[in-house]
């Protein structure tokens, strides 16, 4: 790999967010690493939404490992008593038809935002009633319906809460303990966990739809064992058609980009970066890449920038252990203005998406 296009493509990470750094590996190899600001190998920032991809590959082994208990797997309806007892009565009788495959897949008809996509297009949804003060799993439960499950999309983390919680009552495990004895633990993890203090508290279930705190090779275990098929010394700790699955479209998202928690390639909207391409980001311009055909990960670590706050948000969650001496000189970062590069504040989308194009430009066999 060119090693002066891996700088650049770290400078401009380096404008992207206001701690953070650019790992990648190719054949297996470290081949680049380099971080800014609070970030370092050993911390352990919240990684937002790439949490989403530990719900899915854990409801994967519990398919495989449950079958008898959810014997349509991802086309299982899963607003049923004997699944989600707690959502009952339900909210709205079209909770009914959601599938975990809906769930899964952003297709669930339930709600965040105010837009969704519907066959690639556009939609600006209605605003949203006055929100009621729920728990964790009840405000999950109860999430407003926008359309019939598999209507079209809309980006929520709590459609995947409720497949955690759907993951809590078949295994008896919560979703941090079981991934810490499905997958954790055997690819051998240094400190990890997760973001479970809010501002209304200390969470009392881990969050499906984030949170998710890895140190940043761990990260990139984590990434290898998905180009490995879910495959890891020989030991299939994911199932492999479940992982194939998450590298393709789905037949539950006719709508937009995105299977079972990965956003995928295959109609080529990132345009240098193969087909086969499949990644998750999360909140501030954390990404994980996975391009099979390149036997290339790539891991974009950043933060969640808060431009003028009284003091910086804690980056390091404290889990490595050895975090090291830590960089402030960041501290009072802003996003650069409008030039020839940005469009004034940086799009997350866009950054993440232009990150692993400039890693791919610097590929020269």
């Amino acid at each position: 790999m060119d090693l002066d296009r891996l700088d650049q493509a770290f400078r401009y990470t380096a404008t992207t967010s206001q701690h953070g750094g650019l790992l990648v590996v190719r054949h297996g190899w470290l081949l680049y690493e380099r971080y800014f600001g609070r970030a370092a190998r050993d911390v352990t920032p919240n990684m937002y939404s790439i949490g989403k991809t530990v719900t899915s590959l854990c409801c994967g082994i519990m398919l495989d490992e449950h079958r008898n208990r959810l014997p349509k797997g991802l086309d299982q309806a899963v607003f049923a008593e004997p699944y989600l007892p707690e959502a009952f009565p339900l909210a709205d009788a079209r909770q009914s038809g959601i599938k975990l495959g809906h769930l899964l897949t952003m297709t669930s008809g339930m709600r965040e935002g105010n837009s969704g996509i519907v066959r690639g297009e556009f939609v600006k949804l209605d605003a949203q009633p006055p929100a009621v003060r729920l728990d964790q799993d009840q405000a999950a439960l109860r999430a407003p319906m926008w359309t019939d499950a598999g209507g079209g999309y809309s980006y929520t983390s709590q459609g995947v809460h409720v497949a955690s919680i759907l993951l809590r009552h078949i295994t008896g495990m919560e979703l941090q303990a079981h991934f810490e004895q499905k997958i954790a633990k055997p690819v051998g993890f240094g400190g990890w966990g997760y973001a479970m203090d809010t501002a209304a508290g200390r969470l009392p279930h881990t969050p499906g739809g984030a949170g998710v705190a890895l140190r940043a090779t761990d990260a990139l275990r984590y990434g290898y064992l998905m180009l490995r098929e879910g495959n890891w010394m020989g030991k299939q700790l994911v199932p492999r058609e479940y992982m194939s699955l998450c590298r393709r479209p789905s037949p539950y998202n006719p709508h937009s980009p995105y299977s079972l928690q990965f956003e995928v390639n295959a109609d080529g909207h990132v345009f240098g970066a193969p087909s086969d391409t499949f990644f998750k980001s999360g909140a501030g311009g954390f990404c994980l890449y996975v391009v099979p055909s390149l036997d290339l990960i790539v891991y974009k670590l950043a933060s969640v920038t808060r431009p003028g706050a009284a003091s910086p948000a804690p980056y390091d969650l404290g889990f490595g252990g050895t975090a090291g001496k830590s960089d402030e000189s960041r501290d009072k970062w802003a996003p650069p203005p409008a030039d020839q590069f940005h469009d004034g504040p940086i799009n997350g989308d866009a950054g993440t998406r232009r990150t692993l194009e400039m890693v791919i430009a610097a590929i020269v066999g």
